[in-house]
């Protein structure tokens, strides 16, 4: 019989960090290892053969959260942007998120790493391997010293935005139906953080970016163009999904797209529902990998930040979609690049590729 744990799956996107941090914080890493509320923990990530991914580092608004999912279940709906966060004040946030993944490190519950070989040498010795990531910069000053500071902690990944402005960018709200092409694109100090990003060889995550913050990167970047966590806006209109044009632009750029799990950029009527059948999301991840090839399509769940389809339910329910994915006549060598090759190979690709004076 398969094991339908495997091949391990390395993800685009989870938001761990934030739940441990809103539920005690350090005093909640060892619900990690014992077993927590939530889609992830050790034990869970093992039966689901989860062998790693993105570790968001994310501030939150001061917004109700369980009216936006309210919002989001109508028909149709358009949430206003939350408010631009003081920087200071994210920085103090995203510190404190940095020093629990360190935390669960010197745990033993994890690996943070720097480069894909220490991705595959985790993942060989039945460690998570972890991407420190940031979702959303306003924890970084205009300066970007705070950008030094975390890269040499471990950063290799950084989203401009979330769904909210600040100094570098501007991001798509939660709208249904709608494109992302809403405002403008990068500011001066955008372009300074993407240049910088491509020095230090960290990765730039285009999800959540309006479509001209987008188009803004694609020019003025040197590194694959990435969105962790993004679906086809073709099968569900969704301002959060990628439009035909975007992914083709990917696709020449030979970056790269993680499956977003979140129910409501899935379902093509945009509600986050948790009623969603895995025919969906292989209905996404066909029509990626019909316009990015079979080398550029991968995982990014969103898990612990979204409601998830209910027939995976948390992490431990990933061999339930490897299962429907080899059905739906995935071979043996697709299955291994969606599940965790083809991050490898990106992540190769924008980590050690040459840098610019």
């Amino acid at each position: 019989m398969r094991n339908n744990a495997k091949p391990l799956i390395f993800d685009g996107h989870n938001d761990v960090l934030l739940k441990l941090m809103l539920n005690g914080g350090r005093k909640a890493v060892a619900s990690f290892t014992s077993g927590r509320d939530g889609h992830i923990d050790l034990a869970r990530a093992k039966t689901g053969g989860f062998g790693g991914g993105f570790f968001a580092i994310f501030v939150p608004s001061p917004d109700d959260r369980d009216v936006r999912v309210e919002e989001m279940t109508k028909p149709t709906y358009d949430l206003p942007l939350p408010d631009p966060l003081d920087q200071p004040q994210a920085l103090t946030t995203a510190l404190q998120q940095a020093a629990l993944l360190l935390q669960l490190q010197e745990e033993g519950a994890l690996s943070i790493c720097r480069t894909t070989r220490d991705i595959r040498a985790a993942m060989d010795q039945g460690r998570i391997a972890a991407i420190m990531h940031i979702e959303g910069a306003e924890a970084i000053d205009a300066d970007l010293t705070a950008l030094d500071v975390f890269h040499a902690a471990g950063l290799r990944s950084l989203g401009p935005v979330w769904s909210r402005p600040n100094i570098f960018a501007h991001g798509v709200p939660f709208r249904y139906p709608s494109t992302g092409d809403i405002g403008a694109g990068l500011t001066p100090d955008g372009e300074n953080l993407i240049r910088r990003c491509n020095q230090l060889g960290i990765m730039i995550d285009l999800s959540h970016l309006n479509e001209a913050g987008f188009w803004d990167v694609a020019r003025l970047s040197d590194a694959p163009l990435v969105a962790t966590h993004s679906n086809a806006h073709a099968v569900c209109p969704h301002a959060r999904n990628l439009t035909d044009k975007q992914l083709a632009a990917i696709a020449e750029n030979d970056g790269m797209v993680g499956l977003n799990f979140a129910a409501a950029f899935l379902r093509e009527d945009g509600q986050m529902r948790p009623q969603v059948p895995l025919d969906t999301m292989l209905r996404h991840l066909d029509h990626l990998i019909s316009i990015l090839g079979e080398d550029r399509v991968g995982m990014g769940s969103d898990f612990d930040g979204a409601i998830i389809p209910q027939d995976i339910s948390d992490v431990a329910g990933l061999p339930n979609l490897r299962a429907a994915m080899l059905a739906h006549g995935y071979s043996d060598d697709l299955m291994a690049k969606l599940c965790h090759e083809n991050w490898l190979r990106v992540l190769d690709k924008t980590w050690n590729q040459p840098k610019k004076p």
